[in-house]
């Protein structure tokens, strides 16, 4: 069949769905890939055209003269960062304001039990906590129950709390039981919004302790109603302590100003592409004391858009999805490797993940010309079940937290057809301080400065990253830069200079484009023996791409010449990658299997060749561990970040096995 006829039959009204067509050509071999050249014709021949991206995509980012060649967003017209978006939005207080009136008192908070739908709190009927505390000028102060009790403890004396909210009984049984042993005198109120007994009342009233239900504070409010206290621009809003990854947990001080000037700066950044209106709906599952979480909620609340939580179970996020159907969908890259293996584990044939490849590169070739669609062809026939699997309505994507994979990343760009941002940042810089721009759609970067923040490279001599070559610590100033962490003057002047500049730990390289690529890590590297510098998650980062793994720790000493790994297997994936080479057996049986190590070890060793590890990089030998690291086990941070002294610890007797090992 000649490629004019297959236009001929596409254009007929009657045989709109293309896969229709598909399922009448010839079976022959040659006619098939024939006519499948002719509807990759056709696909060229009718795509529709690119968006107008905000700037020239080849200069996205600008130096600011006479200033240690620091760059700025090529969108801003002056060396002045963004501050606000909006007149009238200056505080976290108004951006909700706004919402209220925007959205005509709409829908705000959804929420659903097990197999039912989604229900909804209008934006007046909506006082909980964090906008309770806004009106009246308090500070919020988030607190993780999974940081331990230690953590806890420590935080509750260190912001003199005396007033905390819980969701449950058993978190407000967990504080009582710090008051008790007299080691948070401070604490004299809780209030649980669940039901409870009355025994937990009158355990409270024994140490000093007043219990409150949610009913009960709200029926207060009502009783002695008091006009809202506004806060100022300047004025603490949050005061989020980071989970970190050693020692004790750090409060970083974020104002009203940080946040707003945060949420402008993505406004502005997708303004001609992407303006959130009462329409869209954000599904929310990451904690809600990420600042990443927190700063996206401001965008679509400040636009009167929904919110939508998940039910608490991440295993139950896939039908959140499909019964929520939202619009905006953050993400962080451990979700999206997930989502990455899952889709090329269900590609079973050899046939199949060609066709899913060679997809992805026709839908690449149009993300190249700016082009970002879920119609096409492509679409209708390899990803649109992809796309139901998110709800089917997603337009925007942004993904943030930690390092995800270009490959990863260009893929899912193309199965899901929308507008997909990567972002950088951290606690410090209230959440981001870059973002890709709309039409710039390539991977293996952190985009150009946001609106709202000037970015500077500083030499860091003893790993041989200079400014001079456009490599460097990243810096970061602007209205979003914290003001410093909370009673603790030596760990701020750490992290911020006498000029205001916030020394992130990250290495950073400018591209040719203004746009910033992170290429290694200040923090937690240490020297091996012979005197190389090892950043380890830099190399986790890499191992992670390997199909069968799920979780990696890298651990190196400096009286050692080479490094050594934990790996923790995908209980997912690891039975059919076996099957591969040849294996069979239970999960457990798998990870116990020496052969199957030495396959682990092996596979390992080539994506980090691949990936361009040097061969001191390379780890030298594996223990293979069942369990996953997770925040319930303390070996991870409630933003799923590995917490390596406590791995270290944990896994201290199998380390010294595997380099006792090595000395035989």
């Amino acid at each position: 069949m000649q490629a004019h006829e297959l236009f001929r039959h596409l254009r007929m009204p009657e045989l709109g769905d293309v896969r229709q067509y598909v399922r009448t050509l010839p079976t022959n071999t040659l006619m098939g890939f024939g006519a499948f050249a002719a509807l990759t014709t056709y696909w060229y021949a009718t795509r529709p055209k690119a968006l107008k991206p905000p700037c020239d995509l080849a200069m996205q980012s600008v130096e600011i003269e006479g200033n240690e060649h620091a760059r700025r967003s090529s969108l801003l017209t002056s060396d002045e960062p963004l501050i606000y978006y909006y007149d009238d939005v200056r505080t976290a207080y108004d951006i909700f304001q706004r919402g209220v009136q925007v959205s005509n008192n709409g829908p705000c908070l959804g929420f659903r039990k097990p197999n039912q739908p989604y229900e909804w709190i209008s934006y007046k009927e909506w006082v909980i906590i964090e906008q309770g505390c806004y009106a009246f000028s308090m500070v919020v102060v988030p607190l993780y129950d999974t940081l331990g009790t230690e953590a806890i403890t420590y935080i509750v004396n260190k912001a003199d709390l005396s007033l905390v909210f819980c969701d449950k009984p058993d978190k407000a049984k967990l504080l009582l039981t710090s008051v008790e042993k007299g080691e948070t005198p401070i604490l004299n109120t809780i209030v649980v919004m669940e039901s409870f007994g009355m025994d937990l009342v009158e355990r409270g009233k024994k140490s000093g302790v007043e219990i409150f239900s949610m009913r009960e504070i709200e029926e207060l409010g009502r009783l002695h109603r008091q006009k809202p206290m506004p806060p100022k621009p300047e004025d603490l809003a949050v005061i989020c302590f980071t989970s970190g990854t050693t020692g004790n947990p750090k409060g970083a001080i974020i104002t009203h100003q940080n946040i707003v000037s945060n949420a402008s700066a993505f406004v502005k950044t997708t303004e001609k592409t992407f303006m959130p209106s009462s329409d869209d709906v954000l599904i929310s599952f990451l904690p809600l004391a990420h600042m990443f979480e927190r700063i996206v909620e401001c965008v679509v609340l400040c636009h009167g858009a929904r919110i939508g939580f998940f039910q608490g179970d991440i295993r139950l996020l896939m039908d959140d999805l499909k019964t929520l159907q939202p619009t905006v969908f953050p993400v962080v890259p451990r979700l999206l490797n997930r989502m990455f293996d899952k889709i090329f584990g269900q590609a079973d044939t050899s046939l199949k993940r060609w066709m899913l490849d060679f997809a992805s590169k026709r839908k690449e070739a149009e993300l190249r010309s700016g082009i970002v669609r879920n119609n096409s062809f492509w679409d209708k026939v390899i990803f649109r079940k992809i796309q139901a699997s998110l709800g089917g309505k997603v337009r925007l994507m942004v993904t943030g937290a930690a390092p995800v994979s270009a490959s990863v990343l260009t893929f899912l760009r193309t199965a899901l057809g929308c507008q997909f941002y990567e972002g950088y940042g951290q606690t410090e810089c209230t959440a981001g301080c870059s973002l890709s721009l709309p039409g710039d759609w390539t991977a293996g970067h952190v985009g150009a400065p946001m609106p709202c923040s000037i970015i500077k490279l500083v030499d860091v001599q003893e790993m041989n990253y200079l400014a001079a070559k456009g490599e460097g610590e990243v810096c970061v100033k602007g209205p979003n830069v914290f003001r410093g962490y909370l009673k603790d003057p030596e760990k701020t002047a750490e992290a911020l200079d006498k000029d205001g500049w916030l020394h992130t730990g990250d290495i950073g390289k400018w591209l040719p484009n203004g746009t910033l690529k992170i290429i290694d890590r200040k923090k937690h590297i240490f020297k091996l023996a012979q005197g190389e510098y090892i950043a380890p998650e830099k190399i986790e980062n890499v191992y992670l791409r390997c199909e069968a793994l799920a979780q990696v720790f890298v651990h190196g000493e400096s009286l050692q010449a080479f490094l050594v790994a934990i790996v923790v297997p995908d209980p997912e994936t690891l039975r059919s990658w076996a099957k591969k080479k040849g294996f069979e057996g239970s999960y457990e049986e798998l990870c116990k299997n020496k052969d199957i190590k030495k396959h682990i070890l092996e596979d390992m060793v080539r994506v980090g060749k691949e990936s361009g590890l040097k061969s001191f990089e390379q780890v030298k030998d594996i223990v293979v561990h069942t369990e996953m690291f997770t925040i319930e086990n303390g070996l991870l941070t409630p933003t799923l970040k590995a917490k390596r002294p406590e791995l270290r610890k944990h896994f201290q007797s199998q380390i010294d096995e595997l380099y006792a090992n090595a000395r035989m």
